[in-house]
């Protein structure tokens, strides 16, 4: 009997988990499943909308494109959408997009490795110090107008014909973004976040890692989307004369050959590269800065 009397009894189980207390971490729990639910949802719809929109552009791009080469009526002028694609696959079955959008990809990331390398820390400096940028601005601003493309002829006498010369001319091309960008960030920081740091004992150390950084990221970010902008534009230029291969080399020797079509799959290719790029740039801002989300004028 005491064995039979320790035994739970089914019906008092039912009834304590059926009972307020037994059902409150689980009513507790039901609004925030179902707001995470919620919020997924939004997200994925915003996600399908946006990918439509999308889509339809580059629908009616393509449409309009196909009816510019009908009119125009010369393939070796404006070739249609459809002998484009057709010369896009003949070229990835070779392995020349790959290749070559490699190879001009590399030379991107090192020249936007020694621009970032360069300009972030000076803007910084810069920012900080009034001395220096009286002497340092002068000289930014006198050679910001200056185009890359400009630099070109000289540079093929200090650097030749090969991969060194795409590197130095978007290197000089995403410098100025950045420098700017990364001025005006530091800059812009509110006042009263540097005053609330030092009234609470953060030493200056502290308040650059832990303050100033973070309150420029945002501004260094869109200067790194404008520098590796006008360096993907500026090394087709630089590879068109002063280098033996990359994809501004593949436009230039298809050119010479007279084959349109292989001349926009490569020209195509440098859109699509650059665009995809852009939305792992766009990603990476929203990663690193997401309390810069929702700012602005139709954010």
């Amino acid at each position: 009997m005491p064995a039979l009397m320790r035994r739970q009894d089914p019906s008092a189980a039912v009834s304590r988990s059926n009972s307020p207390s037994g059902n409150r971490a689980s009513l507790d729990a039901s609004p925030a499943i179902a707001a995470r639910s919620g919020m997924r949802a939004a997200a994925l719809h915003i996600w399908r909308a946006q990918w439509f929109v999308v889509i339809r552009a580059f629908a009616v791009f393509i449409a309009l494109w196909g009816l510019a080469a009908y009119l125009v009526a010369s393939p070796l002028q404006l070739p249609s959408p459809g002998k484009v694609f057709s010369a896009m696959v003949g070229l990835a079955e070779k392995g020349e997009l790959l290749s070559h959008t490699l190879i001009s990809a590399s030379r991107l990331a090192v020249a936007l490795g020694v621009a970032t390398v360069i300009a972030v820390p000076l803007g910084f400096a810069m920012a900080l110090s009034r001395e220096l940028n009286a002497y340092i601005d002068p000289i930014v601003e006198l050679l910001r107008p200056i185009s890359g493309i400009a630099w070109i002829p000289l540079g093929l006498f200090i650097f030749g014909v090969g991969g060194t010369l795409p590197v130095f001319i978007m290197a000089y091309v995403a410098f100025f973004p950045l420098l700017l960008n990364t001025v005006d960030g530091v800059r812009g920081i509110d006042r009263k976040l540097l005053a609330a740091a030092e009234t609470m004992g953060v030493g200056p150390r502290a308040r650059m890692l832990h303050v100033v950084l973070p309150a420029s990221m945002p501004s260094v970010m869109v200067g790194f989307r404008i520098a590796f902008a006008s360096a993907w534009a500026a090394i087709i230029a630089a590879e068109l004369i002063g280098s033996p291969s990359g994809l501004g080399f593949a436009i230039e020797w298809y050119r010479q050959l007279l084959m349109s079509p292989k001349v926009f799959s490569f020209i195509v290719l440098i859109g699509a590269v650059g665009y995809l790029c852009d939305l792992v740039l766009r990603a990476l801002q929203r990663k690193l800065t997401p309390w810069s989300e929702g700012m602005g004028i139709g954010a």
